[in-house]
């Protein structure tokens, strides 16, 4: 079974992720939107949008460090485990809470605000449903298990584990042992983001990789009035209406 969840389930959830991504481009090019509704309502989208977004910029960032930066690195640039603990918690918690709350006024908004709850499809809800466990599960990790060591037992670093399992499975050679010491919070959140990953090329998220690269060379779009063009004595009488002929 360790097998199965550590080795076996992330695997195939990162197939999905990246034929799905391939599948949506190749076949859904007019389907890869957020399907923005802002003229439907702003307001609450004005605080939600940025709270959610940036909220998940810093949890996205304190993944990648955690997760990825090995603790002999931050060792080796003089960072010691308690500074690098403060700031993983001061920053996961700051982080985690505005992305929940953003999440929430978008949640809020699009249940209540009737044609921002007409556009809305079943995948959207199985998404902000997935989302939304695996964030909160993220806070509790971090202020039950990390700040409070409910669950964890003493000494409880997920460096040691977590960290060292995630990196196996890009590295090609995942150990599953080292996930089933964790805390089942750690186990939940890892294996429900596994899922969230296998639905995120059939959801809205796809937009994440929709960067507006083109907007830094596309030339400037240059307006022209129709008047005063000479040698054809427009500007001497008054315009008529439609088009002039060619």
């Amino acid at each position: 079974m360790s097998t199965f969840l550590w080795v076996i389930v992330p695997y195939v959830c990162l197939a999905i992720f990246v034929v799905g991504h391939w599948w949506r481009y190749r076949y859904d090019k007019f389907g890869w939107t957020t399907r923005s509704s802002q003229l439907y309502e702003s307001r609450l989208l004005r605080w939600g949008s940025p709270l959610f977004h940036f909220g998940m910029l810093g949890v996205v960032g304190g993944h990648v460090i955690g997760l990825l930066v090995p603790k002999a690195w931050t060792d080796a640039v003089g960072i010691s485990e308690e500074a690098y603990h403060l700031v993983a918690l001061v920053g996961g918690i700051i982080a985690g809470l505005a992305t929940l709350v953003g999440l929430a006024i978008l949640i809020y908004r699009r249940r209540t605000v009737g044609p921002v709850f007409s556009a809305t499809t079943p995948m959207d809800k199985v998404m902000y449903a997935f989302l939304g466990t695996v964030i909160v599960l993220g806070i509790w990790n971090t202020i039950g298990a990390n700040m409070l060591g409910i669950g964890a037992g003493p000494g409880f670093n997920y460096r040691d584990n977590v960290s060292l399992w995630f990196r196996g499975v890009f590295s090609g050679n995942p150990d599953p042992a080292f996930m089933t010491q964790v805390p089942l919070g750690f186990q939940l959140h890892a294996l429900i983001a596994c899922v969230l990953f296998a639905l995120w090329p059939f959801t809205r998220l796809v937009h994440v990789f929709s960067a507006p690269l083109g907007y830094i060379t596309r030339p400037y779009i240059v307006y022209r009035g129709r008047d005063e063009r000479p040698g054809t004595g427009v500007g001497s009488r008054a315009p008529r209406r439609g088009w002039e002929k060619v």
